[in-house]
């Protein structure tokens, strides 16, 4: 039987004290030892250090489950505070959440909805056929026969939210000194927490993801080529949420050996054009690329499913990605220096070519007017050269919205290379970013 989230104030907080209490004598033990050695050498313990901490805490995620693996989830996402091998162990919390049992969903949804899944719906699975660290997902149907799928929060998680952010905090305040110390990296401590706070918040309360769901149904309503489901509100709360149905393969199974190209190519460049859409003419983006979250549907569309974690930006930041994408495509320096500036990557202080030679890394197959294919992407070694013209000209800036763009942009990295699509991304790029620019334009005339 699935154990219940760990509870009690004093054992979730001297769990994770031992952990931050490891993970501090271990850098500083590391610090001690580097006139010792040779500085190939302290560069490998110093790796192996930050794999060994990555497993403490997905060690300690697995055992107190609930808020505190959301945000070590959500820390996994920092490739500023450590090297992208642990980043890699950190996100495993994310998967193998083992489900609740039944006769506890079953409460759950009673003390939401006022009565028992078999008086609300026509059938509802006792079986959950997704888990996650904050709530299980059940398949059901309602009384007119439509089947629909209902995500319940698990009882004890926000008990448990006011502890483990006090927990995470000294956890933070070490890996970010680690980050500034031994990465030599500009961390802003207490933004990195208020942004986990504000996050967690939001991904607690279903009535938020609702209106994310609507969102995205008005913004990419008209594309008859994607598919996102439709929330049932009689039947949904703050702890729970019920959608239509969205049938079709999961992004899992596109990805494997033996589905034919023509369908993965399509895939990868739905998914390339569906992100590049949200960040320049929306500026909504979709912030947890789970091969879960997506599925492909027999006509085929893209289907986009669990509005947990959406980022929208600012107007101004909107207009900035934007003025940066075309500065890249055209190669004009004045104006990538200016979108970096308005974006808070570049501070007054900060090398401009150092951080143009890092987008231009970064960024190499959207810039080459070629055929390229993801799978000869060496994203390991771009971002091991990225670091280290980083730190050589002491350039890391790390505002909060790169942080959401970072991870929706990893994902579709990862989905791409696997779908083996090779295509010319830079024209497809273009396209994208002169669809945002016309519609920016008819907008700006419309308000005349």
């Amino acid at each position: 039987m699935t154990a219940p989230i760990t509870s009690g104030r004093t054992r979730r907080m001297l769990k994770v004290g031992a952990l931050t209490g490891h993970v501090g004598s271990s850098y500083l033990w590391q610090t001690l030892l580097k006139p010792f050695r040779s500085i190939d050498s302290h560069q490998r313990e110093l790796l192996d250090t930050h794999v060994r901490n990555a497993l403490r805490v997905v060690e300690s995620s697995a055992e107190l489950r609930g808020a505190f693996t959301k945000l070590v989830q959500m820390l996994s996402m920092r490739d500023d505070l450590l090297p992208i091998q642990a980043i890699e162990i950190l996100a495993a919390a994310r998967a193998n959440v083992p489900p609740m049992p039944y006769r506890v969903i079953r409460e759950r949804i009673r003390a939401e909805l006022g009565k028992p899944p078999e008086r609300l719906f026509g059938s509802f699975e006792r079986e959950a056929f997704a888990a996650a660290s904050l709530g299980q997902v059940h398949r059901a149907e309602l009384r007119s026969g439509e089947t629909v799928v209902v995500k319940i929060q698990y009882p004890g998680i926000e008990e448990t939210v006011e502890q483990d952010l006090q927990n995470v905090h000294g956890l933070l305040h070490v890996l970010t000194r680690i980050g500034r110390d031994v990465m030599r990296r500009r961390i802003d401590t207490a933004g990195v927490h208020r942004e986990l706070e504000e996050r967690l918040r939001e991904e607690l309360d279903y009535r938020k993801e609702a209106e994310n769901i609507a969102l995205f149904r008005s913004l990419l309503g008209e594309d008859d080529e994607i598919e996102i489901p439709s929330v049932v509100a009689e039947l949904s709360t703050r702890r729970v949420l019920t959608m239509s149905f969205v049938e079709g393969y999961p992004l899992a199974d596109v990805l494997a050996p033996g589905v034919d190209q023509e369908l993965k190519d399509w895939v990868a460049i739905k998914y390339f054009r569906t992100v590049c859409r949200q960040l320049l003419r929306f500026g909504v983006l979709h912030t947890d690329p789970q091969p879960a979250n997506y599925l492909v549907t027999h006509h085929p569309k893209l289907g986009i499913l669990d509005f947990g974690s959406i980022r929208v930006f600012p107007e101004h930041l909107r207009r900035s990605y934007l003025r940066l994408a075309r500065a890249l495509l055209e190669d004009s320096r004045r104006e990538m220096i200016a979108a970096c500036r308005a974006l808070d990557y570049l501070g007054a202080d900060d090398s401009p070519e150092a951080m143009i030679e890092i987008l231009q890394t970064l960024l190499e197959p959207l810039l080459e007017d070629r055929e390229h294919a993801f799978a000869h992407y060496r994203s390991l070694d771009k971002a091991m050269r990225v670091a280290a013209v980083a730190i050589e000209k002491g350039l890391y800036r790390t505002p909060g919205h790169r942080v959401f763009l970072v991870r929706a942009l990893v994902g579709l990295e990862a989905y791409v290379k696997q779908l083996g699509t090779v295509a010319n991304w830079r024209r497809i790029f273009v396209e994208e970013v002169e669809a945002a620019s016309a519609e920016r334009e008819h907008s700006q005339r419309a308000s005349e």
